[in-house]
């Protein structure tokens, strides 16, 4: 390998909104995140379902049509 034209890696701290810290090896010094695994819906398992219907069912019910 060539020296002097790869990246410093360092120790890194990845932050995260919800408050996390994880530790890992990047060429940046800190990382802050707004999501992680541990505050995720998917990861959580507390996920919302959309309640608002799509395209046709907002456009049929501003105007006042019906399914047929």
């Amino acid at each position: 390998m060539k020296k002097g034209i790869h990246p410093e890696i360092k120790k890194t701290k990845i932050v995260c909104a919800c408050g996390a810290e994880y530790e890992t090896n990047s060429t940046k010094e800190d990382i802050h995140v707004e999501v992680c695994s541990r505050c995720h819906p998917f990861y959580t398992g507390k996920q919302r379902k959309a309640t608002k219907g799509g395209r046709i069912e907002r456009f049929n019910k501003k105007y006042g049509l019906s399914e047929e």
